[in-house]
């Protein structure tokens, strides 16, 4: 079994590329935290990744979000948000995507901060 990643200090590409090979070759699924600023990632699903967060991290599931990063791909290319976890009907968000244009920006924001 992969292990799973915290990125709290930015990765490089290659180094995104080599968490991607572990699982799936061409992605990487992942969980950010839009209150503290960091992602776990490498789990094979989502829920891997939030658990690790609020395990390590006491992070609030409201402030958890999974992707997928495209490793191959560029800039907001690389990013797509599609996750159970993102169904939060309470808080607004019905489906897989990330509904808030406001959520989606703070998530970006933090994977272009911690990828270089």
């Amino acid at each position: 079994m992969s292990e799973l990643h915290i990125i709290e200090q930015p990765i490089s590409r290659d180094e995104l590329k080599k968490i991607a090979l572990e699982r799936y070759g061409d992605l990487v699924k992942g969980a950010v935290d839009i209150e503290k600023g960091i992602m776990v990632l490498g789990g094979e699903l989502h829920i891997d990744e939030a658990l690790k967060l609020v395990e390590q991290f006491q992070s609030k599931s409201k402030d958890i979000w999974g992707i997928n990063l495209y490793p191959e791909k560029m800039g907001n290319d690389m990013i797509e948000f599609d996750s159970m976890i993102n169904l939060k009907p309470d808080l607004g968000n019905r489906s897989r995507g990330v509904d808030s244009p406001e959520i989606q920006d703070k998530i970006k924001n933090i994977i272009h901060k911690l990828i270089a």
